[in-house]
C-alpha cells in the first residue's frame, strides 16, 4: 500500500497509519505478538527507556501494531494523538483519570451505558472525586450543577440506550465558561458520522469493539486528542495495565478500512425499521434521532447531515412478557448485548422499563424489516 493518502475519509480508514511493512514488504500491517523488544547495545536500550512513549521496548507501553492503530484513529477522528486500549471502559477510565482528582466534582449525563455510570458511581466515589448526573440535553440544568471544584463534563454523543443527541457546541460553550474538560463518548456513531473534537470536545472516546472494529470479535477501545494531555493518559494506561493487545489491534485496524461502507449501511436500515416500527400498533415509542418526530432530530441534522447510525430503541405495548414474546419470536436478528456489529442484533431490558435497544447490521434491509414484521405479529 501506498504511504501517502488523500485526504477524503474512506481513503484515511483504508491507508492512514499504516505502509508497507519495511522489515519484510508484507502489504498488510503484521501482527508484532511479542512480549519485549530487544536492543544492539546498553545505550541503545537505555535511549529507548528514556522516552518509552516513543520507543518500543515492551508491549504494555508500547507496540508497533496498536501504534498503527492508533496513527489511523487519530487521523480519522482530526486529533493530534490517540491511544489505543484494552476495552472500551479502559477508555472512559483513563481518560477521565487522567484528567480528573480527588476532591474534584464531574458533571455527567444521567443516559450513559451502565457500566460507565458504575465506574463514576462507585470508582469515582472511591477515589474522591464527586459526580452530579445531569439530563444532558437539559443546558440550564447543567450550569445549575457546576460547583466551584467542577472540572469535567462527560457525556455520549449519543446516549445509550435512549439516543438523545448532544448539542456538542453548547457544551463546549458551557465548558469554556467554567473552564471544564469535555470529554465525548462516541462509541454510537463512530467518527465516520460525527467527529466531537471538531465541535470542542477535549478528549474523544470509544469502545473501538463496536462500530470501528465491526465484525463483533474482538474487545477494544481508543482515546483521542490533543497531544499534550497524552503523557498523563499513558502514564495511567501504562501503569494500570489497559494496554491493547496486537492481535486485538490488528482486528480493528481490518474492520476499520470498511468503516465508511458500513456506517452507510447500518444508518439506511436503521432509518427504514425505526420508520416501520413507528407506524405499527403494537410499538408504544422508538428513539431514532433520524425520525422527524424525534426530540432531537434538527440537532442531529445539523450534527450529522443525512445519516444517523445504527441504533435505535423502543418500547412495545404491554409488560415484560410482550417483550419476551416479541425477542423469543425473532429469527434474523440475534439477541445479546453488544452493538455495531454487521450482524442485527436486540438487548431488551426487562430492568429500564421494558425497553429493547437494537443494533441495526449490515443485512438486506427487506430481511431486517420483515423479521422484526413477524415478530411483532407473535403479540
Amino acid at each position: 500500500m501506498s504511504t501517502g493518502h488523500g485526504q477524503g475519509f474512506a481513503t484515511r480508514a483504508i491507508h492512514a497509519g499504516e505502509a508497507r511493512d519495511p522489515a519484510t514488504n508484507a502489504h498488510n500491517t503484521p501482527i508484532y505478538q511479542t512480549a519485549t523488544f530487544t536492543f544492539g547495545s546498553a545505550e541503545e536500550m537505555a535511549a529507548a527507556m528514556a522516552e518509552p512513549f516513543d520507543n518500543f521496548f515492551y508491549s504494555r507501553t508500547g507496540n508497533p501494531t496498536p501504534a498503527a492503530l492508533e496513527r489511523k484513529l487519530a487521523s480519522l477522528e482530526g486529533a493530534e494523538e490517540a491511544a489505543a486500549t484494552s476495552s472500551g471502559m479502559a477508555a472512559v477510565s483513563a481518560a477521565v483519570l487522567a484528567s480528573a482528582r480527588a476532591g474534584d466534582h464531574l458533571i455527567v449525563a444521567d443516559d450513559v451505558f451502565v457500566i460507565s455510570r458504575q465506574f463514576f458511581e462507585q470508582d469515582c466515589a472511591d477515589l474522591g472525586i464527586a459526580v452530579s448526573f445531569v439530563d444532558i440535553t437539559d443546558h440550564d440544568a447543567i450550569r445549575a450543577a457546576v460547583r466551584e471544584n467542577t472540572t469535567l463534563l462527560f457525556t455520549e454523543s449519543a446516549t445509550n440506550p435512549h439516543m438523545w443527541i448532544a448539542d456538542l457546541p453548547v457544551l463546549r460553550t458551557i465548558a469554556d465558561e467554567h473552564d471544564l474538560t469535555l470529554i465525548v463518548d462516541n462509541t454510537f456513531l463512530s467518527p465516520a458520522l460525527l467527529r466531537p473534537i471538531e465541535y470542542g470536545a477535549d478528549l474523544v472516546v470509544h469502545s473501538a469493539t463496536k462500530y470501528l472494529s465491526g465484525h463483533g470479535d474482538t474487545i477494544a477501545g481508543v482515546i483521542a486528542g490533543p497531544r499534550h494531555r497524552f503523557e498523563r493518559i499513558r502514564l495511567k494506561l501504562d501503569a494500570l495495565g489497559q494496554c491493547l493487545s496486537p492481535f486485538n489491534a490488528w482486528l480493528v485496524l481490518r474492520g476499520i478500512r470498511t468503516l465508511p461502507m458500513r456506517m452507510r449501511a447500518h444508518s439506511e436500515n436503521a432509518l427504514a425499521l425505526a420508520s416501520f416500527l413507528a407506524d405499527h400498533p403494537a410499538v408504544e415509542w422508538v428513539s431514532y434521532p433520524g425520525l422527524e418526530q424525534h426530540p432531537n432530530y434538527e440537532l442531529a441534522r445539523q450534527l450529522l447531515g443525512e445519516r444517523f447510525g445504527g441504533m435505535l430503541s423502543m418500547r412495545l405495548h404491554g409488560g415484560v412478557g410482550e417483550m419476551n414474546r416479541f425477542a423469543n419470536a425473532l429469527k434474523l436478528a440475534d439477541l445479546g448485548v453488544s452493538l455495531g456489529d454487521v450482524y442485527t442484533l436486540a438487548y431488551p431490558q426487562p430492568r429500564r422499563d421494558n425497553l429493547i435497544r437494537v443494533s441495526v447490521g449490515c443485512e438486506d434491509t427487506g430481511d431486517i424489516v420483515a423479521d422484526f414484521r413477524q415478530a411483532l405479529d407473535q403479540i
